[in-house]
């Protein structure tokens, strides 16, 4: 997924020099509204896959992003690109240290995700909001080349090498804001269904917008 703001982003940042004869992976290819991959193999990578967990356009191959190291080794690729898709997933420090593991030293990552105000939109779930902050710490142990917001939308745009002396952050004690439970968290309590942690997002939403309490049931 990716709208204009992330392509335009990708193209200024990512550069046919960037490209050419590397081994590029993108996490979350599906291509529902937008993609990189095409403006991407035009610079000649010597390889280009896209994952997913669903089947579609853009979609080489089926992996979690939790799998990625399990499934392509460590160190597999020079480029790691990921446009909102970090919003998505639950266990978000198992997946940033996936995107870290699987890139290459030396190599790249590229992100855009959401920010605080962008509004729900579960694909099937909408878990956090990041900000420049947030990405700035998580990414202190890689060398960050750009960090801005998008300035379309409520969002944070980067692009990160990772150095030859690479030594992973410990991220257990970072807490990043919940739009389920509308506060910064630590980690979901995965016991808790998602029906149920939605239910409650939509009667917050419906609280807020002065509506009777019988209509919330």
């Amino acid at each position: 997924m990716c709208h204009t703001s992330c392509i335009i982003f990708g193209v200024i940042n990512l550069t046919k020099e960037d490209v050419i004869g590397k081994r590029v992976i993108e996490v979350g290819s599906l291509d529902i509204n937008g993609s990189l991959r095409e403006i991407i193999n035009s610079y000649k990578p010597a390889e280009y896959i896209g994952v997913d967990i669903k089947e579609g356009p853009g979609v080489d191959m089926l992996c979690k992003a939790e799998e990625l190291v399990e499934k392509f080794g460590k160190g597999s690729f020079d480029i790691v690109i990921s446009t909102e898709l970090l919003e998505h997933v639950r266990d978000w420090k198992r997946v940033i240290s996936n995107f870290k593991n699987i890139c290459r030293e030396n190599g790249t990552i590229l992100i855009t995700t959401r920010s605080y105000g962008f509004g729900y939109h579960d694909f099937p779930y909408d878990f956090w909001r990041y900000e420049l902050e947030d990405i700035k710490k998580i990414f202190s142990d890689c060398i960050i080349e750009k960090l801005e917001t998008d300035k379309m939308y409520r969002g944070v745009f980067l692009k990160a090498r990772k150095p030859s002396n690479f030594i992973e952050n410990i991220l257990s004690d970072h807490a990043l804001y919940s739009i389920k439970v509308n506060k910064r968290v630590k980690e979901i309590n995965e016991k808790i269904p998602m029906k149920l942690l939605s239910r409650l997002f939509w009667r917050k939403l419906k609280i807020k917008l002065n509506l009777k309490y019988k209509e919330i049931i």
